[in-house]
């Protein structure tokens, strides 16, 4: 496909944008961090460098009760100019152009001080927020003024003014947390009020020139929220008010239906911008979930936008635009929208990278410069950390030979992409492939690897890559022919029955509970006096076949609540979608045996309830309690004087995940 909408120029007010990429507002902590100029001025850099038409940063709050949390970032005196001019020095050196986002976070705020139109606390937060007085609302309009002229002071050519999300503009247009009942309350015309006179006075105060932007609540997803013709309304009177570009949201953090995890179709919420266009006069962006060019430009093409927002795509390839450009799609390094890395290492208070482009984020420290001296490098085991290790050495300028018994690339990741929802892997899989062929490195499949192969291959050194494989269960029956492991469902595929028990609520766990809830058996075979004589329509065979939802219970030895330990920002999906599939989540279980009778456990059926000890009448016993590491060749290979480096779920099997084991792998191979 030809990309001519996608890399076209716009014209937006009195700046002619490159292309129709923004690259949107994402936060990455380096906002906070001592020296985060430079690293975001090499971060930015490098996506400018990379082709992007727009970047806009991460929020800066106009004043400090608007921050995320105490420390937070905020733009609001000239001393903090200095931080600012690098990175957009950094920008329009490399022929991009960049805004800055203000953010004001009201009852978002973890904070004690946070703010709010009425002092209703979000279900997100603890900390109540106090109400705005008029007096205070009127000078909360001139911070937001007043960090709109200190980003023009700094150079940027515009701002991105946030009024969705559920942040505090968003707060003050909504019923749901608008409860006032003086100018600014009450009727749509007095909630909307904030937002125009916000937009109004930084067009005022910061001529034609300046470039606004405003990221409207399309698609609220709470009770209460905007309703579409509200939002067509507020959409032309901030037009009108003096935007240049009108940004689309969606949902609100609080909202209960997913946005933009993995499990969510790509550009699922485009329809929403493509309603509101034709209302508008000035251009408007598409946002959420959309990583892939050939998406981007149908959705130009069709008139739904005039302009594509990728945040996290830009995370996973800053040079995404010029890919698209030189017709080298396939090595683009697509985002599959796990948010492990990013969003999930913001809500731990880290800054923020990517799963599969450990660099970003890092780009002063890790790097993949040429080596001085090439080697000759094996690497046992083809998972995503032998994977990324391979390509990268060979990248480097080392010859590298790729190992693995099975005759297949990917390891785990082969069985991430059978779950419902997590079909995105398949990206993580194709890009490795395509750089792997494009470095030369050498595969080596289906074929097992000794010591002696790897001794007499002469290597100067050697990745062992090996993985994990499942912990035995320790408990008396543990080898009945109920129990199986994770890997003989997902791996091998083997029949699984009616009634399961799944021991082990981890990331596997919930996993394998998502695989067998889709998959739903029949009630009983249809025999085969029935096949392929015309009569499957008969009421017996049609009884026959009639699908029966699987009854799974998922275990958890911890009293912890199940799904604490997934990412903040989609295991609450997750967990939402197995209650909706009648999957029962059980906590503080002790195994007592597993016999013909079923699972012997001891536990609380229903919250409060004492531990009884039970028996579950299942078919199968899934077993996915665990990992442990595959290390077959280190000792041999090291008392023969080789070099050896262990990466992967080969090193440290707690904990594993794909972004750890890219991780490893990246770092290892930029230093060998």
């Amino acid at each position: 496909m030809a990309f001519e909408t996608l890399l076209s120029p716009l014209k937006v007010g009195n700046t002619t944008l490159k292309n129709r990429v923004m690259m949107g507002s994402m936060h990455t902590g380096l906002e906070e961090q001592p020296d985060g100029s430079s690293r975001l001025a090499a971060f930015y850099a490098e996506r400018a460098r990379g082709g992007v038409g727009l970047i806009v940063t991460g929020g800066f709050a106009p004043n400090a009760e608007g921050r995320v949390f105490e420390e937070g970032a905020e733009l609001v005196s000239e001393e903090q100019l200095d931080f600012h001019r690098p990175l957009v020095k950094a920008v329009h050196d490399n022929g991009g152009k960049i805004a800055l986002q203000i953010l004001h976070t009201g009852r978002y705020g973890m904070l004690e001080n946070c703010v709010a139109p009425s002092p209703i606390t979000a279900p997100i937060n603890f900390y109540r927020p106090k109400e705005l007085t008029h007096d205070e609302i009127l000078a909360t309009i001139d911070d937001y003024v007043r960090c709109a002229k200190l980003a023009k002071k700094a150079g940027y050519d515009g701002v991105e003014i946030m009024g969705s999300e559920g942040y505090l503009i968003n707060q003050f247009i909504a019923k749901c947390t608008n409860k006032r009942s003086d100018d600014w309350g009450g009727s749509f015309e007095n909630r909307i009020r904030f937002a125009l006179r916000i937009v109004e006075r930084v067009r005022e105060e910061s001529g034609e020139d300046f470039l606004i932007i405003f990221r409207l609540s399309c698609l609220d997803l709470v009770e209460d929220g905007s309703s579409f013709e509200e939002v067509v309304e507020l959409g032309q009177r901030v037009e009108k008010a003096g935007a240049s570009l009108i940004n689309t949201g969606i949902g609100w953090h609080e909202a209960r239906i997913p946005t933009i995890g993995m499990m969510v179709p790509r550009a699922a919420f485009a329809w929403v911008t493509g309603k509101l266009r034709p209302h508008l006069n000035i251009p408007i962006v598409t946002s959420n979930r959309i990583n892939d060019p050939n998406v981007a430009e149908n959705l130009l093409r069709d008139g739904i936008a005039d302009m594509v927002s990728m945040a996290r795509p830009l995370l996973a390839d800053e040079n995404f635009v010029n890919k698209t450009a030189e017709g080298r799609t396939e090595e683009i390094n697509t985002c599959i929208a796990c948010n492990q890395a990013c969003l999930d290492h913001l809500f731990q208070m880290k800054t923020a990278t990517c799963l599969v482009n450990p660099r970003a984020g890092r780009e002063t420290e890790l790097n993949y410069k040429t080596a001085a001296k090439p080697k000759t490098i094996a690497v046992v085991g083809a998972g995503p950390a032998g994977m990324t290790a391979a390509y990268i050495s060979a990248m480097r300028g080392h010859r590298v030979t790729l190992f693995d018994q099975r005759s297949v690339l990917g390891g785990q990741i082969n069985y991430a992409v059978k779950i419902p929802g997590k079909q995105e892997f398949n990206e993580v899989l194709r890009y490795n492939r395509v750089m792997l062929a494009k470095y030369g490195v050498e595969l080596k499949l289906g074929q097992a690897v000794d010591h002696e192969t790897l001794i007499s291959g002469n290597y100067d050194s050697v990745v062992l890559a090996t993985g994990v494989r499942p912990r035995a269960l320790e408990l008396e029956g543990g080898d009945h022919a109920k129990v199986l492991s994770y890997l003989d469902v997902l791996d091998e595929e083997c029949l699984v029955g009616q009634k399961v028990a799944v021991i082990g609520a981890g990331g596997i766990g919930i996993d394998v509970a998502h695989y067998l809830t889709a998959q739903t058996p029949f009630s009983g075979d249809v025999p085969e006096y029935l096949q392929g004589y015309g009569i499957l329509d008969s009421e017996k065979a049609l009884a026959l076949r009639k699908p029966k939802k699987r009854e799974v219970t998922v275990f958890q030895r911890s009293t912890d609540k199940i799904g604490k330990r997934l990412g903040k920002t989609t295991g609450w999906a997750h967990i939402q979608t197995l209650k909706s599939h009648g999957v029962q989540l059980l906590t503080g279980a002790t195994y007592l045996k597993i016999d013909d009778a079923g699972l012997h456990v001891k536990v609380a059926l229903k919250k409060g309830e004492e531990a009884q000890e039970i028996v579950m009448d299942v078919d199968n016993v899934i077993v996915a309690a665990g990992q442990e590491p595959r290390l077959d060749l280190e000792d041999s290979l090291r008392e023969a004087g080789m070099e050896v480096h262990v990466i992967g779920g080969a090193k440290a099997s707690l904990g594993l995940d794909a972004k750890t084991a890219i991780k490893d792998g990246a770092e290892l191979a930029a230093n060998l």
